[in-house]
């Protein structure tokens, strides 16, 4: 068995309790463990992510119990690339919290940062739904305590908003559970690929309940609208190294609509025909719409890359919701490039706070080191908005070229294009307003004196900019490997056979389990 499987959820599960315990009142301590444990998670990220590129399923039985009966983490090559992209995304988010001081401004920021990403991880990695909710619990209680770091009113009331509607989507999801064990008595993702396939006409109702109601928990995570309203508030509040974190939170609610409903509610599934035409397609369109006309309307940076981050959600689900190999590929390649490109933003939007009074979109004095953050900002935008030659573009035309043969098509070209100018637009008028229309400091000799950012901050927003570029250049072969992933995902005869047929302590399941 390999046991490198549990390592990027047993580590920070284990490091978060240490630094807690023995290094609670040493922050450089906690910054050199924090650093050391991410590193740690690339290697093994990388290093699993090698193992299943060449289409194995690597599984884990947790005390050698046999799947259905046992718990069980499945390594392939989606699950990999998500824990891999959440590390590299996380070493770059703790140089920036250590650069700005963010992690030393309020209690155990370090040890929470890692029960956030073993609750990630863990996510990623489990192939049953009960301990999908589990982690999903986990992230919950880590992220409210890293949301309200460092304290504040408005914080404190944007936290309170996020977790009541994030127990909304728990208590949904423990909703669609119990359905879904009453029909079918099992919550291992293959063994119900296997059981829900196997449900007569007649019979469907509970099931269809179920179905329904996982939709609403992984759109209430993806921040889908009319389900997003806890988002904005909520990131734009949160600290920047933790609304950067965020960046790959909602991709988790992706991830889980891709997983369920490429392997136990598949497209050509007669019991659960219909959601994701009828009605994720279509709310995928909104949450585009809506996202991008709030980067439009924003008056404060921070709200603008919020509402950014649902329009760049809306972008992904409508290529999810083609439920076909080229649009789910697409989506793939999109869901790395909208994560690196929302994180940046978070972080620039720091950036400019710290050298400025605050973040509204209204004409100040130059932020301090305006030039270095101005030229970020203009990058990062260009990413967000899907200009060439960054991977936006290329990802928006991979997901138009995915529904160019859809009974959809106009809609979607004429709303994801008229999105990409309003976005653009938008970001323009933040860009102008905060770096161009500045008020000199001649003319304003009494404006306060604002501190530069620290050259490690500057160093992480570089090194998440270095990545989408990289991301560009190997756009050919990054496609390529997402497309290998979608072609896995959409025959997911081994995934199911290696988690059912492998043996443990129980033996194999006998044919008439199932």
């Amino acid at each position: 068995m390999n046991h490198w499987i549990i390592a990027p959820i047993v580590l920070p599960a284990l490091l978060a309790p240490f630094i807690v315990l023995a290094a609670r009142y040493h922050i450089g301590i906690q910054r050199t463990l924090s650093i050391a444990g991410v590193l740690a998670l690339i290697s093994i990220a990388a290093g699993l992510a090698f193992q299943v590129s060449d289409g194995t399923i690597v599984l884990y039985q947790l005390s050698d119990w046999a799947a259905p009966f046992g718990i069980v983490l499945v390594a392939d090559r989606l699950s990999t690339l998500m824990i891999l992209l959440t590390a590299v995304l996380a070493l770059f988010v703790l140089l920036y919290a250590i650069g700005s001081g963010w992690d030393n401004r309020g209690r155990h920021f370090h040890a929470l940062f890692q029960f956030q990403l073993m609750g990630i991880m863990g996510a990623f990695l489990t192939g049953d739904l009960f301990n999908l909710f589990v982690f999903f619990e986990v992230l919950l209680i880590a992220s409210y305590g890293l949301m309200i770091h460092a304290g504040g009113n408005e914080r404190l009331r944007a936290g309170v908003q996020y977790v009541l509607f994030n127990l909304i989507g728990s208590t949904l999801f423990l909703f669609a559970l119990g359905s879904i064990y009453a029909e079918t008595g099992t919550l291992n993702m293959a063994d119900l690929a296997n059981r829900v396939a196997m449900i007569g006409p007649e019979d469907t109702v509970g099931i269809r309940i179920a179905a329904v109601l996982l939709l609403l928990v992984f759109a209430i995570k993806a921040a889908l609208v009319p389900l997003h309203f806890w988002l904005p508030s909520s990131y734009a509040e949160a600290p920047a190294p933790v609304a950067a974190l965020f960046a790959i939170m909602t991709k988790v609610g992706a991830y889980a609509i891709i997983r369920v409903y490429t392997m136990i509610f598949p497209p050509d599934l007669d019991v659960t025909a219909g959601l994701h035409d009828l009605w994720l397609l279509p709310a995928a369109l909104l949450s585009l719409a809506i996202g991008m006309v709030g980067v439009l309307a924003a008056k404060r940076l921070d709200r603008l890359v919020a509402f950014s981050v649902i329009g760049s959600m809306g972008m992904v689900m409508v290529a999810i919701s083609l439920f076909t190999p080229e649009g789910i590929a697409a989506a793939l390649y999109y869901i790395v490039h909208s994560t690196l490109a929302g994180a940046v933003l978070f972080l620039i939007s720091d950036l400019v706070r710290t050298g400025r009074a605050d973040l509204n979109l209204t004409p100040q004095p130059p932020v301090v080191g305006n030039a270095l953050t101005a030229g970020l900002f203009f990058t990062g935008a260009i990413a967000m908005a899907g200009l060439p030659p960054l991977s936006g573009f290329l990802g928006k035309l991979l997901i138009l070229n995915a529904a160019y043969d859809t009974d959809l098509m106009v809609w979607i070209w004429v709303i994801v294009l008229a999105s990409s100018l309003i976005s653009i637009v938008g970001f323009s008028r933040a860009g102008s307003v905060l770096f161009w229309k500045a008020h000199s400091i001649e003319a304003l000799e009494d404006a306060p004196v604002h501190q530069r950012p620290a050259a490690l901050s500057y160093v992480a927003v570089g090194g998440l900019i270095t990545l989408l570029v990289a991301h560009t250049v190997f756009a050919g072969q990054m496609h390529s490997y997402t497309t290998t992933m979608a072609s896995q995902l959409f025959a997911p005869e081994p995934y199911i056979s290696t988690v059912i047929e492998t043996p443990g302590k129980l033996g194999i399941p006998s044919k008439e389990d199932h």
